[in-house]
């Protein structure tokens, strides 16, 4: 395919896949549930954040972890006694397990007492075509309170070569207006054409048939290599290309 013929090939599969009949079998259902603004980005940065493996999995979790923040995140968050983190300790989804959890509850809770939230984290430090400094911005501000080691692996760093797939995805549902009642678009200080693709084994391989990828490994600088790539075909918006990307691996088994 020309140039031509792959964006009309690939806006195609954007309407295909870019709509409510998304929302039943992918994660994004989770903060669907909530109204509240604070609601809907924690409940989606933590979804987002044990976003791998078995997608009904990932589902189950994500329910089990709002159900034990009484189903009102923010409000939690902001308000928790320390005794109350005992009913974590039995949760556990592969390597995140209740320690990560919990302090996950903990630095949320500094980040909206200290740092006006996580919006205002992503939009301090972004950069006018890149969140990926804001992505490694988040990481340090994330850890600057006492931690377990083990907890750093779960937030990724672009900085150090990650193509952060699952920030990418949480950014995506945050700043992306697709009208079409899939992503939020609740964050209006950053723009969709700052945003990179959320990057994972099937999207690659999907980008590698179709030529808009060439570097074997998912990581930062194959993810520099499709953002370019996107950006020729929509510089508005080129995480569209998320959902044509991802539908056609899962879905259709490009």
């Amino acid at each position: 395919m020309n140039k031509k013929e792959l964006k009309e090939f690939l806006d195609e599969k954007v309407i295909e896949f870019n709509n409510p009949k998304f929302i039943e079998s992918d994660p994004i259902q989770i903060p669907h549930q909530f109204t509240l603004k604070e609601d809907i980005e924690i409940s989606a940065f933590l979804t987002s954040t044990i976003a791998w493996g078995n997608r009904k999995m990932i589902i189950n979790n994500s329910k089990k972890i709002m159900e034990l923040l009484g189903n009102s995140p923010f409000d939690f968050i902001m308000s928790y006694k320390e005794n109350e983190l005992g009913r974590f300790d039995s949760f556990v989804h592969r390597t995140f397990n209740a320690i990560d959890l919990k302090f996950f509850i903990q630095s949320l809770q500094h980040i909206y007492k200290n740092h006006n939230g996580l919006e205002a984290v992503f939009t301090k430090h972004s950069e006018k075509n890149s969140t990926q400094p804001a992505i490694t911005a988040l990481k340090e501000v994330f850890f600057e309170i006492p931690h377990q080691q083990r907890t750093q692996k779960h937030v990724s760093n672009p900085a150090k070569g990650s193509a952060a797939k699952r920030i990418n995805m949480f950014l995506r549902w945050m700043v992306r207006n697709d009208n079409a009642g899939v992503d939020f678009g609740i964050w209006k200080n950053l723009t969709p054409s700052q945003l990179s693709c959320p990057l994972d084994v099937h999207s690659g391989n999907v980008a590698r048939k179709l030529g808009l990828l060439n570097r074997k490994q998912n990581d930062a600088k194959a993810l520099l290599e499709l953002d370019t790539n996107l950006r020729k075909l929509d510089k508005n918006d080129p995480v569209k290309y998320d959902f044509a990307l991802f539908g056609l691996g899962v879905f259709e088994k490009f």
